[in-house]
């Protein structure tokens, strides 16, 4: 009698556990499909380097595998609007990306401050010029990223808080770009590719501090790629593509679903 009192109350136990975490995935559900989602920012969040683009969005190259649209395939959201555009600076976001916000928009995600601060002008400097040189540059995009970045991201989150105040907004950086110590034997020096990934946590420490001060959530996407930088011998992204310059440096569909996806997913 003792051993069927307890192997019902077992049973209890564990459907009642089966229930809650189905109740709580049925919860969850509901609550991602009741959300109004905006994708804004620049090529890292259009998905540019991961093929598949939209041929309606021209210049702006927004992917099918980019980490928004991939979030809103899994998730399905009551609405989504998807603004973010290959080679976007704070203005163009401000000018050009934020008219799907609205009061009633819940959910936001961003990646800017990249192109503001010369990305790909300190990419083709290292690439092309001398190691002095490249060094030289990246310095250059640090003293920017202190002097006046801070501003251009203030103007930015104003803007979106202004028009979206009940929106959950989350802010993602960028990745570092090299495994030092890695299996390229060409190409950038040591050096090189070290002052670019310092770059690289400087710009996310600046994004992370500006964003935490309006009241965003930041995501870093560094621990995600981490042996996956370019070198690894497992890239998820590309290095220099002289047939398809404007892919260089960003994420593949790998990049996207592997690397942004999942730290977007965390901080939702």
């Amino acid at each position: 009698m003792r051993l069927s009192r307890f192997a019902a109350l077992s049973s209890s136990l564990l459907l009642g556990a089966v229930l809650a975490l189905t109740g709580a995935g049925a919860a969850q559900a509901a609550e991602t499909a009741a959300l109004d989602y905006v994708a804004l920012g620049d090529s890292y969040s259009s998905g540019v380097g991961s093929g598949s683009y939209d041929s309606a969005s021209g210049d702006c190259k927004r992917s099918t595998k980019a980490y928004p649209v991939l979030w809103k395939n899994a998730n399905a959201p009551s609405s989504f609007a998807f603004t973010a555009c290959s080679g976007a600076r704070t203005g163009d976001v401000t000018a050009n990306q934020l008219g799907p916000l609205s009061a009633a928009t819940d959910l936001v995600s961003l990646t800017i401050g990249g192109n503001d601060a010369g990305f790909a002008d300190v990419m083709t400097t290292c690439v092309l010029q001398s190691e002095a040189t490249c060094i030289s540059r990246v310095n250059q995009a640090k003293a920017y990223v202190d002097s006046t970045l801070p501003g251009k991201l203030d103007s930015v989150y104003n803007a979106i808080r202004g028009k979206a105040p009940a929106a959950h907004v989350v802010v993602l950086g960028y990745p570092r770009f090299y495994q030092l110590g890695g299996g390229c034997v060409a190409g950038l020096s040591e050096n090189e590719r070290s002052a670019i990934n310092g770059a690289s946590d400087y710009l996310n420490a600046a994004v992370a501090k500006r964003a935490a001060d309006h009241g965003f959530t930041f995501a870093s996407v560094v621990p995600a790629f981490t042996g996956h930088e370019i070198c690894s011998g497992s890239a998820w992204l590309h290095s220099v593509n002289w047939l398809n310059i404007g892919e260089s440096y960003h994420p593949t569909a790998a990049g996207q679903s592997g690397g942004y996806l999942p730290s977007f997913r965390g901080a939702v």
